[in-house]
């Protein structure tokens, strides 16, 4: 618009003096000779630049102009059509000349904005182009029957086929899930994600994760397929889990030596006072039953001890850890119909740990508060956050009925509890075993547990293990 206002100016100038001058020269000249056609160039030149209305007033203005100068006097039978004719010529040519004028201007502003467009289009499909070629994910096309039509360098190297030879191959032969899809269905379209199994073209098996889509385009309906090689995830699952359940094992293995220790500590004694009193002397069952005692009593004695417990733990961002935790819980608390009130500073510090063993912690801790709300009036699971003095708390808190016994807690094989009452005996260990402490506060209604966590800063595992020696109370049943 700036740039028309300029271009108007000196157009609307030179146009008024033409006017001018063809007037100072109709008036000058003192012949029988009428100028009004000389009119045409001026209103020509504001058509260019002026709206239709002021193009019609310029042609008025010039048509009396014309007439005033017109040497011949003025009479109504002959001036009158004479003037209708110089006026309708003049603006006729004028809104011509505007017409055109404008004409030009909307197709150079279209074609300016196809240039545009084209510029734009060209460049987001050579961004595309860039995204698809270097992209680590495999990314293919397909028609309605399944043909690969297209496929990223990611993809070759997925399938294990060399460049150029994927186009025109069923994707069945490799991805079969996907040849269950139908694209060719116009009023249905997919656009979700499955997990399934691929084969690359030497016959190797391998886990994918593949998010697909369908469209419809001017030759038929299309597939379009991400697929991501999840292989060496599910092995890093399988491994954690494999040492998750030894490391559970060699709790659960330590915990049952404890208890048979105990009961061998106590046949020994009775032995042994068997043996002093000599009423069995000689019986040879007698001696063989000490025998298997003694026995007994040295395999329970071996300790088994958590040698990949130090190497796993590490300095772990607890904030992250938390939003995890935070994903897994809320949906399983909806469903049972539990509210979920967290008080999370920002900001928390790293702090040592193994990131799974303390979710798993956290989840035995807020499954053993579902089972204690599942009958209440109130159903609330507090999860909060403080730091301390090189350490960072973790308390879970309930509205539940809280401490029913306190005996024996964190002892494995407790009588009234759930299953073999081992969920707190195996917190607690995960917990010590990154030099953490798990214990229960008696002072808060319902029931609370902290997890303190020591600050990750200075040495590995440089500090004390937090807390001091066992806390002698129980809940039965969690």
């Amino acid at each position: 618009m700036a740039f028309r206002r300029m271009e108007r100016f000196p157009r609307v100038a030179l146009a008024g003096l033409l006017i001018a001058a063809i007037a100072a020269i109709d008036w000058w000249v003192d012949l029988n000779i009428a100028f009004a056609f000389l009119y045409l160039l001026p209103v020509l030149l504001l058509g260019t630049v002026l709206p239709p209305r002021l193009v019609v007033l310029s042609a008025l203005v010039c048509t009396a102009l014309s007439d005033f100068f017109n040497p011949v006097p003025f009479t109504l039978a002959v001036s009158l059509p004479q003037d209708i004719l110089v006026f309708a010529a003049l603006a006729g040519c004028g809104l011509f000349a505007y017409e055109v004028t404008r004409r030009s201007r909307r197709e150079a502003e279209d074609r300016h904005r196809i240039e545009s467009e084209v510029t734009a289009r060209r460049e987001a499909e050579e961004q595309l182009e860039f995204l698809i070629e270097s992209s680590p994910a495999a990314i293919l096309t397909m028609s309605a029957d399944f043909l690969i039509l297209r496929a990223n360098p990611a993809a070759y190297r997925l399938l294990g086929l060399a460049e150029g030879e994927l186009p025109g191959k069923s994707i069945r032969k490799y991805i079969p899930a996907l040849g269950r899809v139908s694209p060719s269905e116009p009023r249905q379209t997919f656009r979700t994600e499955m997990q399934c199994r691929g084969v690359r073209a030497n016959g190797d098996v391998f886990l994918a994760n593949v998010f697909f889509s369908t469209y419809n385009t001017a030759p038929g309906p299309r597939l379009a397929a991400l697929v991501v090689d999840a292989s060496e995830d599910l092995r890093d699952r399988e491994e954690s889990n494999l040492e998750q359940l030894l490391a559970g094992s060699r709790i659960l293995v330590g915990a049952v030596s404890h208890e048979v220790r105990n009961v061998c500590g106590a046949i020994t004694i009775m032995h042994e006072n068997l043996v002093r009193s000599g009423v069995l002397k000689g019986n040879q069952d007698f001696e063989a039953l000490g025998s298997l005692v003694e026995t007994l009593n040295r395999i329970a004695s071996m300790e088994l001890t958590q040698s990949s417990s130090k190497p796993q733990a590490g300095m772990i961002d607890l904030s992250e850890a938390l939003d995890d935790f935070r994903i897994v819980l809320e949906p399983c608390c909806q469903e049972a119909d539990i509210s979920v009130h967290w008080d999370i500073p920002k900001g928390l510090p790293s702090v040592w740990a193994d990131r799974h063993r303390l979710l798993q912690v956290l989840l035995n801790l807020t499954k053993n508060s579902e089972r204690a709300l599942q009958d209440g009036d109130v159903k609330r699971i507090d999860i909060s956050a403080s730091v301390g003095k090189g350490a960072v708390s973790l308390r879970v808190t309930d509205t539940g009925p809280g401490i029913s016994s306190v005996a024996k807690l964190f002892q494995p094989f407790q009588e009234g509890a759930e299953s073999t009452g081992l969920g707190l005996y195996i917190s607690r260990a995960f917990v010590r075993s990154f030099r953490g402490e798990l214990r229960h506060d008696p002072s808060m209604p319902g029931c609370s547990f902290v997890i303190e966590l020591a600050m990750a800063g200075g040495g590995e595992f440089g500090q004390e293990r937090i807390g001091g020696n066992e806390t002698n109370t129980a809940v039965v049943g969690r």
